[in-house]
């Protein structure tokens, strides 16, 4: 009986240690696993610093947040420099992060020339398929997908707007003729001022430096300014601003941030919305729900009308009383 009890015993104890290394085991596999699951490396890509891009990221991090997401964020600005853009999505493909967050076409072009494999998720882009990052915004079938920064009807309206109230028919455009987001915009203007009898007055650049001298040239040829969501101009639309308030030119823009800094008007939207809506779709691929391939290039979900009350002032602009019932106003 004793005999007996003991090899119990031992047989107990035996089990017991083994039950216990691999509980040990499983657990530190799962700690692994967890480390890495729930704390996702994120590269952030963008090629300049200006409020609208800016917003876009905070909007990206708080969707992330809002889905519980925990993420550490490598931001990496390009300061307008192509060679630096890409030289920042090699390093994040090299580094192999979870996933790459691309703020602006060029940035996401030059995520897509450095891999095929990372997710990518771009926001702030305003033709993908153009740019050549998706064949079909619908079925995008690739690692890449995003959000737009362009509302179907932004365009359209904001030159319906510009003819009907307006006197002048030229129409002075600034933009880079060397972001095909911006060339895309600009083809589209065009069309739409010649179905509403407006003139395009086009001046190109290539930096930010030279924007305060395009709008400079404008005086003189140009009843009205416009200018669409190009990276390079509205990252100097001070200088746009400081002419168009010296020259009484009513200076329109492509989205809200821009207005709130000094544009006269736009039909636009928020690029927070924009950037969180990319972070929702950021937050599918990262919980392995869904793949880049499978979610749509999504547009901006909302577009209204604002205004710039003290920007009219400064441009010598009487503020309509029908302006008041279809626009916002900026504070």
């Amino acid at each position: 009986m004793k005999v007996k009890m003991k090899s119990m015993f031992a047989y107990g104890m035996a089990t017991a240690l083994l039950l216990s290394a691999c509980g040990t085991e499983e657990k530190e596999k799962s700690e692994a696993a967890g480390s890495k699951e729930d704390t996702f490396q994120i590269g952030v890509t963008q090629i300049v610093e200006h409020p609208s891009l800016d917003n876009a990221y905070k909007g990206f991090q708080k969707a992330l947040e809002d889905e519980g997401i925990k993420a550490e964020y490598d931001v990496q600005v390009a300061q307008g420099d192509q060679n630096n853009n890409q030289t920042i999505a090699n390093n994040f493909a090299g580094d192999k992060v979870d996933l790459i967050f691309a703020n602006s076409t060029p940035s996401a072009t030059g995520a897509l020339n450095a891999t095929k494999e990372i997710p990518i998720i771009f926001t702030s882009v305003t033709d993908p398929a153009a740019a050549g990052l998706v064949k079909d915004p619908k079925k995008p079938g690739g690692n890449i997908t995003g959000t737009t920064d362009l509302h179907p009807e932004a365009i359209s309206n904001t030159i319906e707007f510009m003819a009907k109230e307006f006197e002048g028919k030229n129409v002075g455009v600034i933009y880079n003729a060397g972001e095909q987001n911006s060339v895309a915009q600009v083809e589209s203007v065009e069309k739409v001022m010649k179905e509403n009898g407006l003139k395009l007055v086009p001046v190109t650049v290539s930096t930010s430096s030279e924007v305060k001298q395009a709008a400079e040239s404008l005086a003189g040829k140009a009843d009205m300014i416009y200018i669409v969501t190009d990276n390079t101009v509205v990252s100097a639309l001070e200088s746009v601003i400081q002419v168009a308030n010296d020259k009484d030119l009513p200076l329109f823009v492509g989205e809200l941030d821009s207005v709130k800094r000094g544009g006269f008007a736009a039909y636009g939207f928020e690029y927070y919305d924009i950037g969180y809506e990319a972070g929702q779709m950021a937050a599918q691929v990262l919980k392995g729900e869904k793949k880049p391939a499978d979610l749509p290039v999504q547009p901006p979900a909302n577009l209204k009308l604002m205004i710039n009350e003290k920007a009219a002032k400064e441009m010598d602009i009487e503020i309509k009383d029908s302006w008041k019932d279809q626009a916002e106003f900026a504070k």
